[in-house]
């Protein structure tokens, strides 16, 4: 204990602007030679640089696949659909007439980003001797393809410009060409089920993969002018208008503003009407966040509870000279304290190298697969949201030095007497 006298009198005299507990905290952990102690304390380090990493990749997980999930959902069907008001909860809607004035009422909502009329028709497939009922969706030359253009798997999209027969272009899922096998330039008969019945020969002009079976299961697309024409509307009728806004996270807001730009015949339905089953399981992935959250702190915590007292009980000695020369049990609990962060801090580092190395890894390459069939995605999400990942790391310290306050109190149980004589 000399060399620690030594070392505390040079504090006094050469660092009297250093903090004692801050001075004698940079002592012990980079000077400690201790082995059992070392390795106690790198076990800690490594609780901690898993459990941030762990808890950063949860996170970017679960909000890529949040967000992967509901981006497939919305770039089909849209954010907020337009009908008409009566009884009707088939998939064949009733038309009303397309309103220029309406659509500029909507539109001058803020948060609305695109509008476009829409119609659906169910539908029967008849191919290669095999039959499929589908919901043909009808749209025109303003719907927006950004979204589907990306699931293309072979062809193209609906092209309106090719005013011959555009009525006669359709765009099938994967799902619905693999059962009927089929490709793109392949003709089809589709029935329509009205009276009278009435069968149209359709050529498929391109292979869509949504990835969510709602979808891919039940729809095709198709020219909104043959439903007009099919159900005898004229020009001027549609089936409904689908309205994409710029913010999801306000769309029940959006959808409020909406509401009241309609007229009473008639209303509108959100996406999460629409698909509740889909929304409601990815809102139950929240709670299973909470809970590994919780799991990886406590281990946490539990890793560096072990790693204080082991320090604690190492230094009994330290402890009691300090106490003998006037030093106060808080100054001496500071000092286990700095050196807990100082560990903390490191682990912490560590762990956000691994947690967002690995999140940018999966980004850049998609290494890590899923099946489709299962998660709806070929390929694991990764969403990094920089104010989780600071939160996390505020979190993680806060309260690890909170919990370690109880333990460090292990100092002021012991006497100096009893310390020096047993040294």
């Amino acid at each position: 204990m000399f060399t620690v006298k030594t070392h505390l009198c040079e504090g006094t005299k050469n660092h009297s602007a250093l903090n004692f507990a801050g001075f004698i905290s940079s002592r012990i952990t980079l000077k400690s030679k201790r082995t059992f102690s070392k390795l106690i304390v790198r076990i800690a380090i490594i609780g901690i640089m898993l459990g941030l990493g762990v808890m950063i990749l949860s996170l970017a997980v679960i909000k890529g696949f949040k967000q992967e999930i509901r981006e497939k959902v919305r770039g089909f069907g849209s954010d907020i659909q337009i009908v008409k008001t009566d009884n009707n909860v088939s998939y064949e809607k009733s038309g009303f007439a397309d309103s220029a004035d309406l659509v500029k009422d909507i539109k001058s909502v803020k948060l609305v980003d695109a509008l476009y009329p829409y119609a659906t028709k169910p539908g029967i497939i008849k191919a290669n001797n095999e039959i499929e009922g589908v919901v043909l969706k009808g749209v025109d030359k303003t719907y927006k393809w950004d979204y589907i253009k990306k699931t293309l798997v072979s062809g193209s999209v609906i092209n309106f410009t090719d005013t011959t027969d555009v009525q006669l272009q359709i765009m099938v899922s994967q799902t619905i060409a693999d059962r009927l096998k089929l490709k793109t330039g392949d003709d089809v008969i589709m029935y329509f089920v009205q009276n009278p019945p009435r069968k149209r020969k359709l050529k498929i002009v391109g292979i869509f993969n949504i990835g969510v079976d709602e979808v891919d299961k039940t729809f095709v697309i198709g020219d909104l002018a043959l439903i007009k024409r099919l159900n005898d509307w004229t020009n001027g009728e549609i089936g409904g208008y689908e309205v994409r806004i710029s913010d999801f996270d306000k769309l029940n807001l959006a959808a409020d503003a909406i509401d009241n730009k309609l007229p009473i015949k008639l209303k509108s339905y959100t996406i999460l009407d629409n698909y509740p089953t889909i929304f409601e399981w990815l809102n139950m992935l929240d709670v299973n966040t909470i809970v590994m959250l919780v799991l990886m702190i406590a281990v946490a915590v539990i890793n560096m509870i072990s790693a204080l007292l082991i320090m604690i009980l190492e230094r009994t000695a330290m402890i009691g000279i300090f106490k003998a020369m006037g030093a106060g049990n808080w100054a001496i609990q500071k000092i286990f304290l700095y050196n807990a962060a100082f560990l903390i801090g490191v682990g912490l580092l560590l762990g956000n190298a691994l947690g967002l190395g690995l999140g940018y890894f999966q980004q850049q390459t998609h290494f890590f697969k899923l099946d489709q069939a299962s998660y709806y995605m070929t390929f694991v999400p990764i969403k990094i949201v920089w104010t989780d990942v600071i939160l996390l790391n505020i979190g993680t310290l806060i309260t690890c030095l909170l919990v370690l306050i109880i333990p460090s109190t292990l100092v002021t149980r012991i006497s100096p007497v009893k310390a020096i004589r047993f040294k």
